[in-house]
């Protein structure tokens, strides 16, 4: 498979690369990495007609603590993060979430964190070659008006598989957008949109320039499941994130899965209902995992290469051992 032909520009500054963006619009595609989108234009699913690289933005790859959030521009790579002390003492979901985004080789030398956040929603009835998509009807995110995940679906259910995404937003991360005239700060869980096709709150000339995660004594993990160990998009994850009170109890918690539906689900009724438990209560525990699961089963689909009822199963496991690691670290 090749590339289609396109133009590649390579500006300088993040004021040359809005201003491109600015000029271009629906017509390009920001290039950070490129481990998904160049795989993508191979495909023949996207046929930009300029690519706008990032590769010389330096002023976007960095991770500080200021003001009580630590902020990560949005090409610092997948590597940088993993290396933090300050991510792995104080965002702990996100270091186990980017250990497990590709390979160590795509960690340290092509994928960013903005990328992660930003991957297009994935589907194996729709991310094959153009050769196997020519032998059947389009489906809806490829134009046509049907769904082969969901029968009779009027719409399109590919799955976000971001680990990152499931991670930050369990860190209640904002991030920041920013065009050529404005520059906007949105809760993570407001940039998805859970249009299959459009799954991102994101006007065409507009850059993810930073995340923001707020830092206020509270403890997180991730966990996940995958086929391979490498190189493997998961087919469930779970992201959590609770606070102690002074009385070891669950003053605040986050509750999100994700790989269940077209962007990851915050799960706040369920979050809420482990406040004021106790950090041993695993009846609590378990039954914040049952309810997440049945939550997500209402969105869930046949098109991540496992059963539903299995992956279905699996959410239950996976908000249950993220809840328990997390409490074992504050107990610690």
């Amino acid at each position: 498979m090749r590339l289609p032909k396109f133009n590649y520009l390579g500006p300088k500054t993040l004021d040359e690369a809005l201003d491109l963006l600015d000029t271009y619009k629906d017509d390009a595609k920001i290039l950070a990495g490129g481990t998904d989108l160049l795989v993508r234009m191979k495909k023949g699913l996207l046929k930009p007609k300029v690519l706008i690289s990032l590769k010389a933005l330096n002023e976007l790859s960095y991770i500080k603590k200021q003001s009580g959030f630590i902020k990560i521009g949005a090409r610092t790579p997948l590597a940088d993060i993993i290396d933090s002390d300050l991510i792995q003492k104080e965002a702990k979901a996100l270091f186990q979430a980017c250990k497990k985004i590709g390979a160590i080789s795509i960690q340290h030398f092509r994928g960013t964190i903005g990328g992660n956040i930003l991957q297009d929603n994935r589907c194996h009835h729709y991310n094959q070659s153009d050769f196997h998509r020519s032998g059947r009807q389009a489906c809806h995110k490829d134009g046509g008006k049907i769904c082969y995940a969901r029968e009779e679906a009027d719409r399109c259910n590919s799955t976000c598989q971001s680990d990152g995404a499931t991670a930050l937003m369990a860190l209640g991360a904002d991030i920041t957008l920013v065009s050529k005239s404005n520059e906007r700060t949105i809760d993570l869980a407001d940039f998805y949109t859970t249009d299959g096709i459009m799954p991102h709150a994101c006007e065409s000339n507009e850059l993810l320039k930073e995340i923001i995660i707020p830092v206020f004594g509270a403890h997180s993990s991730y966990q996940r499941l995958a086929y391979r160990s490498a190189i493997d998009y998961p087919i469930v994850c779970a992201g959590v994130l609770l606070k102690p009170s002074l009385k070891n109890e669950i003053a605040e918690a986050r509750i999100v899965v994700g790989a269940m539906g077209r962007s990851p689900l915050f799960l706040a009724q369920i979050s809420s209902s482990l406040k004021g438990k106790k950090l041993n209560d695993t009846i609590a525990f378990k039954k914040a995992a049952d309810a997440s699961m049945d939550s997500s089963a209402t969105f869930a689909v046949h098109n991540v290469g496992a059963t539903l009822e299995y992956r279905c199963s699996m959410v239950s496991q996976m908000v249950f051992q993220a809840l328990e690691q997390t409490a074992e670290t504050i107990k610690a």
